[in-house]
């Protein structure tokens, strides 16, 4: 079986998660790219349901880089606890607090290469920011993006850098921010980790995970 779809299967796949999900989008509450970057932090591990439960209130007083400056990591643990993994993602906060008021003039970048520089911020992160913050084209692999695209043929990669590399390549830079959310919702809402819906699945005459779990 080919492991990846062709040119225009994969325009068809799109094509279809497009009228399925005709409402995806980041679904990470934010009013300025600082924001967006701290929850994107914040949501490592962490359903975006959560993390919108924490910044809601952690926002309304805390929303600049100088304000989370005069928390100390304790106290900022104890705001975001509910998160997980809440002392380390409270030591990068800081520390990229500190660095966007001394490097960057309290300024998010708009750029991966710069946001790549903040403690804390990988390339899926910095991705979702550049897209979303600042309607940049890229394509964020998280385990959603990476398991869906897997399974169904966009990519074949056992890691999400290649697996970045293998959609940037496979599909039209234009629709690369819109296919990243669109896989995210497929992935939350019907190709689950353990249990993959695909009795629901409009995707199933493409999905080489499905055409070879069935034997078609």
């Amino acid at each position: 079986m080919k492991k990846v779809l062709e040119k225009k299967e994969i325009n068809k796949v799109l094509e279809i998660l497009e009228e399925t999900y005709p409402d995806a989008t980041c679904e990470l509450n934010f009013s300025t790219p600082f924001e967006l970057l701290i929850a994107t932090v914040l949501s490592a591990q962490c359903t975006d349901k959560r993390v919108n439960i924490v910044t809601k209130e952690l926002f309304k007083k805390y929303n600049t880089p100088e304000a989370f400056l005069t928390l100390s990591e304790e106290e900022l643990s104890d705001l975001i606890k509910s998160t997980g993994f809440y002392r380390n993602k409270s030591k990068n906060i800081l520390r990229a607090c500190d660095m966007l008021v001394n490097n960057y003039n309290s300024t998010v970048p708009d750029t991966r290469e710069e946001l790549v520089k903040l403690p804390g911020v990988g390339r899926k992160t910095a991705n979702v920011v550049i897209s979303n913050a600042f309607g940049k084209n890229a394509i964020a692999v998280d385990t959603h993006v990476f398991r869906v695209s897997n399974r169904i043929g966009l990519a074949d990669s056992d890691n999400v850098d290649d697996t970045e590399k293998d959609l940037m390549k496979n599909i039209d830079e234009e629709e690369w921010s819109r296919a990243h959310h669109l896989l995210i919702f497929h992935g939350r809402r019907i190709c689950k980790a353990r249990n993959p819906q695909c009795h629901l699945c409009p995707l199933t005459d493409y999905c080489r995970y499905y055409k070879k779990a069935t034997g078609s």
